[in-house]
């Protein structure tokens, strides 16, 4: 379940106030002139939320670029846009249906029942559904019963492109820390039989799926970055089997990978880092990794 519950957060966390009630941090020391700054976002967060983040716009203000886990710009650019719908779609001659036992189709159905009010049994819908692939599904999924339950979600209004947009109109520069064919593989580079493997395990506990995904989006709203660490650590103990090599290629690996980029960029200005806030916790997270690299991390609070 980890990976389906990961994929809702890379694309797609009343609690008590916690030690890190935060979720912009500022980094300082290392030889750095001046601070550069990093905040954790919730991918499906609006923009207008990063006006409740505690020195946000002094943290705005202060820095002279902006380096997102992709350059948005980039992504959005016609040609980019198509190879990442076809990664979201299966291989030419391949149908959903085909990758399911009857019984397994059967289940499908049901949650596809249950969320979009039809399934694959309805000829209309099979069209327009049955060449995604299992994990651009089980994001679908996730998204949209994340709307039934009273959430809002505009694409063209998020608050990850926000900084980027606030950057360009200011002259400031954009970067990425990855390109759109890595963010493609480490999203949807997953053998078909993992990606079928990971839905029905979705599909069996969605309750749980949903359980989670409103965990981590209340601690979110919370700025609550010790409860999104502890939610994420609770799931190891849900009924699919945890692999650590997806944790691996969803988290850990891009953050050691980016933390390794990050000195250089500060180097040559201060920056804001904007990442999903999944990043940012535990013992692989950005913010013990920085400091492990001998800079200064302070949580922002005004």
């Amino acid at each position: 379940m980890r990976k389906a519950f990961l994929l809702a957060l890379a694309l797609i966390v009343g609690f008590a106030t916690s030690t890190r009630a935060q979720i912009l941090y500022r980094i300082s020391g290392n030889g750095l002139e001046s601070p550069s700054y990093i905040v954790g976002t919730y991918h499906l967060a609006p923009s207008s939320f990063a006006d409740s983040i505690p020195g946000m716009r002094h943290a705005i203000e202060e820095t002279n670029q902006v380096c997102g886990e992709l350059d948005m710009m980039d992504a959005f650019k016609p040609e980019n846009a198509a190879r990442l719908m076809k990664a979201q779609m299966l291989p030419e001659g391949v149908t959903l249906s085909s990758l399911f036992t009857a019984e397994q189709l059967k289940r499908l159905n049901a949650l596809l029942l249950e969320v979009y009010g039809t399934n694959l049994e309805d000829e209309a819908f099979a069209f327009q559904m049955e060449r995604m692939s299992p994990v651009a599904l089980s994001t679908s999924i996730t998204l949209l019963s994340y709307m039934k339950d009273g959430n809002s979600y505009n694409p063209m209004d998020l608050i990850d492109s926000y900084f980027q947009t606030l950057a360009l109109q200011n002259g400031k520069s954009v970067k990425g820390f990855e390109t759109v064919d890595l963010q493609m593989n480490v999203l949807y580079g997953a053998p078909l039989e993992k990606q079928v493997s990971d839905l029905m395990c979705m599909v069996d506990h969605f309750e749980d799926t949903k359980t989670m995904v409103d965990l981590v989006t209340k601690a979110y709203f919370s700025q609550d970055l010790d409860q999104i660490e502890k939610v994420m650590e609770s799931e190891a103990s849900f009924d699919c089997s945890t692999s650590p090599e997806d944790t691996d290629i969803l988290v850990d690996n891009r953050n050691r990978a980016w933390v390794k980029m990050m000195p250089e960029m500060m180097s040559e200005q201060p920056t804001l880092f904007v990442v999903g806030a999944a990043h940012l916790c535990g013992e692989q997270g950005v913010l013990k990794l920085l400091k492990e690299a001998g800079y200064t991390i302070e949580g922002v609070k005004e």
